[in-house]
């Protein structure tokens, strides 16, 4: 099941995993200290517990920017070792530099790697007991679909586990007036009160899936579920609690007037735009050696006469048109014939020094005057050319919603799906954005924004 915190959805088994390893991460210290020194009183213990605070805030922030607390992490068992090798490794250099800027904490070399090695070792056994012992479904919520049409499918249709980690349907309920289009076998009977047969099944929750609402609309019965504290939700925004995405096919007006979310902060703005500011010129500041090798290897490769910077316009807030900067990483007659065109995997137009800068993200490093006068912000929509807007515009319903909010250099259909070159990509991202867009807030920017570290590194999503 998946509870809210600070605003996000989060699933239970992870809020209960970020308790347990939170919990390690404290003891790691305190017992290298103990290995260490061979001394493990209860007054020597609270005495470096500050230490082991910080170690542990240090290691989690690690974690989450390596992607460990990803709803949509998919990584094997030696892929979430070396993520946990790496956020300890980071976690390390936070530690490292917090002991030089106050020498008053007392955290010796010997005891900063003894808490580093316990950490991985004790981590590691802590994901492989969630994932061979723990029996998710003793943590899912049971759930009963009224509906079998069309939009009960989508929920069959749901391909990845992690979209169906937090729930299991028990059964659907198919109205008179729809046309089954689920299992058969899962067709369940109802010929008493619906709440009868909730309680019978041990369901916990009702997702009112009908395809017309205005027939056949089983107003007593859903009634008399929620009021003895049987949950009702309709499958849209079912579907956008599990999967972090709203689905602009089954949406209608309506519901975005109605729904929570979408709410416009100034308070909250200022914050971003001072944010934006700040940190785009301390990475200016931290990334203009990488910048200017860059410089020096686009100009080896090209010629001294190519242009090293190429501008393109993109659509932004509101849908004003602005100029986008980033270091040119494909052939000058990329498009020769004048007509837009999406990157493709293993595209012939890059360079091989754009394939370089494009794997480690570093064609993106201009992005960031863009964001320090203000055309964007780190955490947004990604930004799509004028005439792919135009034709997407006609063919996706909502696809103008997007641009509600600044344009930025990641965000979260980044992290949730790959580069998008397709009508079909350009519809599940915006679902999506559209996410974002309805439950952005500042630490939700935050999170996104540690989450992409991972994408870095790993070279996720990279064409």
């Amino acid at each position: 099941m998946r509870i809210r915190i600070l605003g996000q959805y989060v699933h239970f088994s992870i809020a209960a995993l970020a308790v347990a390893e939170t919990a390690v991460c404290v003891a790691a210290p305190i017992l290298a200290y103990a290995l260490r020194f061979d001394d493990v009183t209860t007054a020597k213990a609270l005495e470096k517990l500050p230490e082991a605070s910080i170690f542990a805030v240090a290691m989690i922030v690690s974690m989450i920017a390596m992607g460990l607390y990803a709803f949509h992490q998919r990584a094997r068992f030696l892929g979430i070792l070396m993520r946990i090798a790496a956020a300890t490794f980071f976690a390390g250099l936070i530690v490292a530099v917090a002991v030089f800027l106050f020498p008053d904490l007392n955290f010796g070399r010997g005891v900063l790697a003894l808490s580093m090695l316990v950490a991985f070792v004790f981590l590691g056994g802590v994901r492989l007991v969630f994932r061979r012992l723990m029996d998710e479904r003793m943590m899912r919520r049971h759930v009963l679909v009224y509906g079998a049409g069309r939009r009960a499918q989508s929920l069959t249709q749901l391909r990845r586990r992690t979209d169906r980690r937090g729930f299991e349907v028990v059964g659907f309920i198919r109205s008179s007036e729809d046309e089954s289009l689920v299992p058969a076998d899962m067709i369940v009977a109802c010929p008493a009160a619906l709440f009868d047969v909730v309680r019978k099944r041990g369901v916990s929750e009702v997702v009112v899936a009908i395809d017309d609402q205005r027939k056949d609309f089983p107003v007593d019965d859903l009634l008399a579920c929620r009021l003895r504290g049987i949950n009702v939700i309709d499958v849209v925004s079912f579907i956008e609690r599990e999967t972090g995405k709203v689905r602009v096919d089954m949406i209608h007006p309506s519901w975005l007037i109605f729904s929570s979310g979408f709410r416009r902060n100034t308070f909250r703005d200022g914050v971003v735009r001072l944010f934006d500011i700040v940190i785009s010129a301390a990475l200016l500041a931290c990334t203009w050696p990488f910048m200017v090798l860059t410089w020096a290897a686009i100009k080896l490769e090209d010629g001294w006469r190519a242009p090293v910077l190429y501008t393109q316009q993109r659509v932004g807030l509101d849908s004003k048109p602005f100029d986008i900067k980033k270091f040119r990483s494909m052939r000058l007659d990329a498009e020769q014939d004048g007509k837009p065109a999406w990157a493709s995997e293993n595209d012939p137009r890059i360079t091989r020094v754009g394939g370089v800068i494009r794997r480690l993200r570093i064609d993106e490093l201009p992005q960031l005057f863009n964001v320090l006068v203000g055309d964007m912000s780190f955490v947004g929509p990604r930004p799509e050319r004028p005439q792919f807007v135009a034709s997407l515009g006609e063919l996706i319903p909502y696809y103008h919603e997007r641009h509600r909010v600044k344009p930025g250099i990641t965000g979260w259909a980044q992290l949730c799906y790959p580069y998008g070159a397709s009508e079909r990509d350009a519809k599940e991202k915006l679902q999506y954005d559209l996410y974002y867009v309805k439950h952005r807030s500042f630490v939700f920017d935050l999170f996104i924004l540690l989450e992409t570290v991972e994408v870095v590194l790993w070279g996720r999503g990279v064409r």
